[in-house]
């Protein structure tokens, strides 16, 4: 069902229920579930929400979330989906393209477009802006607003303007992404176009200090988010989220391939640090002609990995795979010999959490709360510097040389994940805190987004 629809039909006339379960709208304002945590968060968390009992909607735009239906003893159900469509200029194969006259319906439409024209990232402001109307429209629907990471205007003014108490996941602030860019940038030019382009950053930065509930999903994040955003530090409470376990579990009946090196990759930006892993792919090869690396993402067609690839002659080393089903995925996770996180920074990673959910052994880096999810260097993971190919080489060599080793990691790591980070402990501190959220608002407290 979309906005429009929405909005054009009677109220739904939803209430709560009476028995204690909790009717979620859940934002994001992108959804793809196969590249980018944003997508995979809502996906997984929306399914164990309505495992509790929770009735979830889901409200997104493009690309839109894929969600999972569940079994409820009567039939399949689970979280539903509202789209929120955007005028996805960003899409693939004709990203930055110009709409078509007959496609603008308002003026959030325009500030859209205005925004991507002058080199800007509108996405947050305009979804926030679409959400609100929407949410407005629907007032009384919801016990709680749940927005993933949008932190846009449009999410002010607490439950008067968005007809219930507002919760926000950030994951990390992406002051950080725009750090690193703005220190990776060759030139003034280049620079000049990364500030323009993480401009939204600031709005995000007002939104955050006025939030009354933070959730975020490491200790590293909470503390970035403190010092990045300015959020004082009783206001964010921290719920690690995890791998689907079930999913993403050993199989023997999957072989090894020799030499090979998994990594998830979402872009080719210097936060992933995939130019590191390609560097450290060459090194690895002088002395394990065997060692190959498949990237679970997009291939760039250029910029600094496409270069590495071709100034170290690594064509036929380097593969690139998206677009796979769940399953193929983490076959391809199992058949690897070793998973390898390469990331400058993550607030949390979840591919570093589902591949040791495989039993397949990991080398990570120790940036940002990678080593909160990865755990102790040589007990369930090897830990290296970030953005050090050389020590890189060294630990995948290590790892691919030695089976012992890999075995005893693998085992290490299912054991860590299975211990701390599920999906299903993640739904449950996160529905505490939804009730946090209502009770505050019921005691007259302070706590709205003003």
């Amino acid at each position: 069902m979309t906005a429009e629809a929405i909005e054009a039909s009677p109220r739904q006339g939803v209430t709560a229920a009476g028995d204690g379960s909790l009717r979620i709208a859940l934002l994001t304002y992108k959804g793809n579930p196969f590249c980018g945590g944003q997508g995979v968060y809502v996906r997984h968390l929306s399914r164990e929400l309505a495992r509790l009992g929770h009735r979830v909607e889901v409200i997104g735009s493009q690309p839109y979330p894929v969600l999972d239906a569940i079994a409820d003893g009567t039939g399949l159900t689970g979280p539903t989906l509202t789209e929120v469509a955007s005028l996805d200029l960003y899409r693939s194969p004709d990203p930055f393209r110009t709409p078509k006259r007959d496609e603008y319906r308002d003026w959030i439409d325009g500030v859209e477009v205005a925004t991507m024209w002058t080199g800007g990232f509108p996405e947050p402001l305009t979804f926030s802006l679409r959400a609100r109307r929407l949410l407005a429209a629907r007032r009384g629907d919801f016990d709680v607003v749940h927005d993933n990471q949008t932190l846009g205007y449009g999410l002010l003014g607490g439950p008067r303007a968005i007809g219930a108490p507002l919760v926000t996941t950030i994951h990390h602030p992406i002051t950080v992404d725009r750090r690193l860019e703005l220190d990776a940038a060759a030139d003034w030019k280049r620079r000049a176009s990364v500030r323009r382009w993480y401009a939204f950053t600031r709005m995000q930065k007002r939104v955050a200090r006025r939030l009354p509930s933070v959730l975020t999903v490491s200790g590293t994040s909470r503390q970035e988010i403190v010092e990045h955003l300015g959020v004082p530090e009783d206001r964010i409470r921290v719920v690690h989220i995890g791998a689907d376990t079930d999913l993403w579990s050993p199989d023997p009946a999957v072989a090894e391939v020799p030499g090979r090196i998994v990594t998830t990759s979402s872009a080719d930006v210097p936060l992933k640090g995939l130019v590191h892993l390609v560097e450290a792919l060459a090194k690895l090869r002088t002395e394990n002609p065997d060692a190959h690396l498949v990237v679970v993402g997009k291939r760039a067609e250029d910029g600094p990995v496409a270069a590495a690839i071709e100034r170290y002659g690594l064509a036929g080393a380097v593969e690139f795979v998206k677009g796979i089903s769940d399953a193929e995925l983490v076959d391809l996770y199992r058949s690897a010999q070793v998973a390898c996180v390469p990331s400058l920074y993550e607030g949390f990673s979840l591919p570093a959490a589902e591949g040791m959910a495989t039993g397949t052994p990991l080398v990570a880096t120790t940036g940002g709360a990678i080593p909160e999810v990865a755990g102790t260097d040589g007990e369930t993971c090897l830990a290296v510097p970030p953005g050090d190919a050389g020590a890189l080489a060294a630990a995948l060599g290590r790892v691919l040389g030695d089976p012992e080793l890999r075995a005893r990691l693998g085992a290490a790591g299912r054991s860590r994940v299975l211990d701390r980070f599920t999906w299903a402990r993640a739904a449950q501190g996160t529905a505490e805190l939804y009730r946090e959220a209502i009770a505050r608002r019921g005691a007259g407290a302070p706590g709205s987004a003003r």
